[in-house]
């Protein structure tokens, strides 16, 4: 059994929920990144994406160096545990279509698992069948 400890980022990069949009954007292109993890200390609030800054904040004329990253984050962040298998960070991707999960060990984050780490670990139909439904509309 593969876990997610065997193919997940443990040099994880995050911002603090007080990061201003503009300081989480400078973040997200100096990682070359679509993403990245909003905590407090080393407690997950959520995840903040490129998308989020532009649909939430630029669409609606906000100023990015005033609104603060705890102010797109919305809902319960979806996660993966240290040792779960592989094939359950693909099912938890397909079912909420999205490319990165968090990994939590002891209510800790200590690390990313993304769509391309279960590739490069697994390029069985399955994979590949996660990709499609995380990108289909």
């Amino acid at each position: 059994m593969t876990t997610v400890r065997d193919v997940m980022t443990t040099d994880v990069r995050i911002v603090r929920p007080s990061s201003s949009l503009e300081q989480v954007a400078r973040v997200l292109r100096d990682l070359d990144v679509g993403s990245v993890p909003v905590c407090d200390g080393v407690k997950l609030q959520g995840m903040i994406t490129d998308r989020d800054i532009i649909v939430k904040a630029v669409a609606e004329g906000r100023d990015l160096s005033a609104t603060k990253a705890s102010e797109l984050v919305e809902g319960t962040p979806v996660w993966i545990p240290v040792d779960a298998d592989i094939s359950e960070a693909r099912r938890l991707m397909s079912e909420n279509k999205i490319r990165r999960l968090p990994v939590i060990e002891d209510k800790r984050l200590v690390g990313i698992v993304s769509l391309g780490d279960l590739a490069r670990a697994d390029a069985s139909t399955e994979t590949a069948g996660t990709l499609r439904d995380v990108s289909a509309p």
